[in-house]
């Protein structure tokens, strides 16, 4: 029924009817459904008071707005079900196993370690895998998800246990959250000295809204002032009661520390497996499963951390992980070892994507490298969309406290590249729940893995922005770039430390500081062995100069290798010196620090105090 509509604009009004529409979506979009004119979409929304071209993605209020203003209802069709659709359209069934109940096996139990930060998650699985991971981790703390597999020995029986290790920082909520989606169970770590903390009760929450059973691990009973019954006690609060008290939930006492009874606790997960769980998966299907994280790696490319959960992943096959696609090159196990195949709940690294995909991403093995590509290329089409629909708010650092007094509204534009799509998520989601008041306006402009580039930094200066590079640093000649054109460009290894920086910022409460200063860059020519001081870097100057005694890092393939180095010795030939002037080539020690290698770079630097502006 043709009716005339605000501002004398001939278009078709509806009965109430409902269009379905995604994230996203344009005047356009809505136009197709109700078959009108996208510029008369564009004159109602102008009468409405708002200015909208008609190929512009829109918010979701945007579309309900217009809808109610046109009599028709809209339904905003959620990111999976759009996803359910698109694989239906090519005719892929996502997360059912096919096949009939002989072709099933039985599969190992996916399990994530949780609890409070602190609490010792990382180094019970050290203690697991009998390896170190805490010693790459910025300030102890577990930056990335990792996935690995353990074998055990119950009832004379070897059981494999795969752990998904999601970090502890309160900042990782989101991460931990997709671990416990994608996990049979959840091993909840907490100290006995310290007993139930705030992440404690939010990491059993994850637990409990993923509908997993949970085994308790009480840990560091080797400490003083430990007390594991106080923790059962406290615990109770929380609806698990210990099976010594009437309850169903197994507590193993632990000490990750000393290797105490973590037999005991593989054990408690297999047969907490047993008795709750029915774990079987077809292996011989087309592998599905879901992305745990993800990095650019500079030798390899797009390297994918995947969980198989059903199915037989191969070499050679053709995978679509989110918005990324190709054919698998090459796998390896949590050890670095290739593998030809991986089957139900095993962890592999992929090399052979055609970019990195986010964590979290579901992948599935597909016939046609063709239908790969289409899936992902509307995937990304999709992904876009939204972004450019979602009103982010953000933060902004460089002179907040005076915008705020004057009263202005300020809009602050980030973008941050991390060197995991993981880490990335999770400093992005922790800005975005930051309480920054309606004063303050905050948007992410763009998120990516890798160095921070100089197109970062060209889109950086096109809109003013602040660029924030997580355990990554400038690469080539951006650094220079952002110097030269004033863009701020921020480093950090820990995501807490941006987040309190930027929080102190926003309300007004950054003192006079010191801030750091780059003195000067070398690119290492050469190594050499010395018994006496280790190794000795053979440099080529590149930038500034560098002073004896002077802080230092290490940067690889534009990625931060080690932090808070010392330059402890300088030579010319045969001279002592105290400094190397750029264009210059001489000799540089690092102390006790002995991993380096042809074509890093040693950025010096000093801080100084600066009172804010």
């Amino acid at each position: 029924m043709q009716a005339p509509s605000v501002g004398g604009v001939m278009l078709p009004r509806g009965n109430g009817e409902t269009i379905r529409l995604s994230r996203g979506a344009s005047l356009t979009d809505f136009a197709e459904k109700i078959n009108a004119n996208p510029a008369s979409l564009v004159a109602v929304m102008m009468n409405l008071g708002e200015m909208v071209t008609a190929t512009q993605s829109v918010s979701d209020e945007t579309l309900q707005l217009l809808a109610g203003e046109m009599n028709y209802a809209v339904q905003i069709v959620s990111p999976e079900e759009e996803d359910r659709e698109l694989l239906e359209s090519f005719d892929i069934e996502f997360g059912e196993d096919e096949g009939d109940e002989e072709d099933l096996v039985v599969r190992p139990p996916v399990v994530t370690v949780m609890g409070h930060v602190d609490h010792g998650k990382t180094r019970l699985l050290d203690a697991i895998r009998k390896t170190n991971v805490i010693a790459g981790e910025a300030g102890g703390i577990t930056q990335h998800i990792g996935a690995y597999q353990v074998a055990t020995e119950v009832n004379d029986e070897e059981r494999k246990i795969t752990f998904i290790d999601t970090p502890g920082h309160e900042a990782f909520t989101a991460m931990r959250a997709r671990g416990a989606k994608s996990t049979d169970i959840a091993i909840l770590v907490v100290a006995a000295n310290d007993g139930v903390m705030p992440q404690t009760v939010e990491a059993l929450n994850h637990a409990k809204a993923a509908d997993v059973p949970i085994v308790v691990a009480v840990n560091k009973i080797d400490v003083e002032g430990a007390d594991p019954t106080k923790v059962r006690g406290q615990l109770t609060e929380y609806g698990l009661v210990a099976e010594e008290y009437g309850g169903d939930t197994m507590f193993v006492d632990i000490s990750a520390k000393q290797g105490l009874h973590i037999d005991s606790l593989l054990e408690a997960v297999v047969l907490t497996a047993d008795a709750s769980l029915d774990l079987r998966a077809n292996p011989h299907q087309d592998a599905q499963g879901i992305s745990i994280e993800s990095r650019l790696d500079r030798g390899r490319g797009a390297v994918a951390t995947v969980l198989v959960q059903r199915g037989t992943l191969r070499v050679g096959d053709t995978m679509v992980v989110g918005d990324a696609y190709g054919r698998v090159r090459a796998m390896l196990d949590d050890n670095g070892n290739n593998v030809a195949e991986a089957g139900p709940s095993t962890p592999v690294q992929v090399l052979g994507l055609t970019n990195v995909p986010g964590a979290g991403d579901n992948f599935l093995v597909v016939e046609e490298d063709r239908t790969a590509r289409q899936i992902a290329e509307k995937r990304a089409a999709r992904e876009r969309n939204a972004a450019f629909a979602k009103r982010t708010r953000r933060v902004s650092l460089e002179d907040l406290d005076k915008v705020l007094k004057a009263g202005e509204i300020q809009q602050l534009n980030l973008i941050i590249k991390g060197d995991a799509s993981g880490s990335v998520e999770a400093l992005e989601s922790s800005l975005l729940q930051l309480d920054v008041g309606e004063e303050v306006d905050i948007r992410v402009l763009h998120r990516g893995v890798g160095a921070v580039t100089e197109s970062d930094i060209d889109l950086a200066m096109g809109s003013d922005a602040i660029v924030i590079g997580f355990n990554v640093r400038a690469a080539g000649r951006a650094a220079q770039m952002a110097e030269r054109e004033g863009v701020d460009v921020r480093y950090y290894s820990v995501i807490y430390q941006a987040i309190e920086e930027i929080e102190a910022a926003l309300k007004g409460m950054l003192k006079p500081e010191y801030e750091e200063v780059e003195l000067g860059t070398a690119e290492i020519r050469e190594v050499f062995k010395s018994s006496k001081l280790g190794n000795i870097a053979g440099v080529l100057i590149r930038s500034g100069e560098v002073k004896r005694n002077t802080k230092a890092r290490l940067v690889r393939d534009g990625k931060v290798i080690a932090e808070n180095l010392n330059i402890e010795g300088l030579r010319r030939f045969k001279d002592d010196v105290t400094e190397i002037r750029e264009g210059y080539e001489g000799g540089i020690n690092l102390g006790n620090f002995n991993d380096i290698k042809i074509d890093d770079v040693i950025a010096t630097y000093e801080m100084r105090e600066k009172p804010r502006a």
